[in-house]
């Protein structure tokens, strides 16, 4: 039933491959974003590029440009994906809307039936076959006809919206934290030790997310969704299939709010830890950083 109480037709296979799609799609690109922000911040050190960079401006505003640079580099990769799956559906659309049609099949069983040599060679196609012909027809642009409906009532434009801020809060929560950890260490072999507690809700949210494939409004569902360090990748999972409006704008409020205070802290270790050589950080340390004063 939609909002205003007409029916609808919709598939929940349809919409559970949908939303495991653009969770899969969001969970590769906060590895992958999230390390080339750590990697860069790293070579810059190693590169001593850092400290002349740092002359000319501030630390913050050096992580939180590289950050929306790469997230840039994402969007426009993101946009080429669409574009190119936009065209291909309009192509299978446009090909699949030129079959046979009933009307068209009836011309043609006549046309047949009346010049047998339009058949194949050696092969002559009985009434009972041009029957068959013309209900296989219409069958298939029946189920042409449903599944265009199913995918127009997804409201792809919603989701495409939703889709695109909750990678933007995804990527930036996770890449603020990359930063850091980059910011932090010397070498890609440190990193390890550090981007294990990344990994973790990460890797969390994706098998939550295959669970709630099968149960979107369930209670595990909802609050991973809730949760800003998995909301990214589970609530994609839940939007096809409906969700209410309050529960989207708490969930990605949350998520800026987190994104906001995570930034703040990753800044104070990332204007510390990237002029910092030849020592080994620990937890401890950084959460001596996190208390100096600015």
């Amino acid at each position: 039933w939609d909002e205003q109480g007409g029916e609808k037709k919709s598939s929940s296979e349809l919409a559970m491959i949908i939303g495991m799609i653009c969770t899969i799609v969001i969970y590769i690109f906060i590895f992958a974003y999230g390390a080339m922000v750590m990697n860069g911040v790293i070579e810059e050190k190693t590169n001593r590029i850092v400290e002349i960079i740092v002359s000319s401006v501030k630390p913050f505003e050096l992580m939180m440009g590289k950050i929306i640079g790469i997230a840039l580099v994402g969007l426009t990769q993101v946009l080429l994906w669409v574009v190119l799956i936009a065209g291909i559906l309009g192509i299978g659309t446009a090909y699949l809307g030129n079959t046979l049609s009933p009307e068209k099949a009836t011309v043609l069983s006549e046309q047949m039936m009346s010049n047998p040599s339009m058949n194949m060679p050696g092969q002559t196609l009985s009434p009972q076959d041009m029957a068959a012909l013309t209900d296989g027809a219409s069958e298939a642009n029946v189920k042409l006809a449903e599944t265009l409906e199913v995918i127009k009532n997804l409201n792809l434009g919603e989701l495409a919206i939703w889709f695109i801020l909750f990678f933007l809060g995804g990527y930036l929560l996770y890449a603020s934290l990359f930063a850091a950890v980059g910011g932090s260490i010397d070498n890609p072999e440190d990193a390890q030790q550090f981007t294990l507690p990344l990994t973790i809700p990460v890797l969390f949210a994706l098998y939550a997310g295959m669970y709630s494939a099968n149960n979107p409004d369930g209670p595990l569902a909802f609050w991973c969704s809730m949760i800003p360090f998995t909301s990214p990748i589970v609530m994609m999972v839940r939007i096809p299939f409906g969700v209410p409006f309050w529960e989207l704008v708490l969930s990605f409020s949350l998520l800026v709010i987190t994104f906001l205070l995570v930034a703040m802290m990753a800044a104070k270790i990332y204007r510390t830890g990237i002029l910092m050589y030849g020592k080994k950080i620990t937890y401890k340390e950084l959460w001596k950083w996190l208390r100096y004063k600015s």
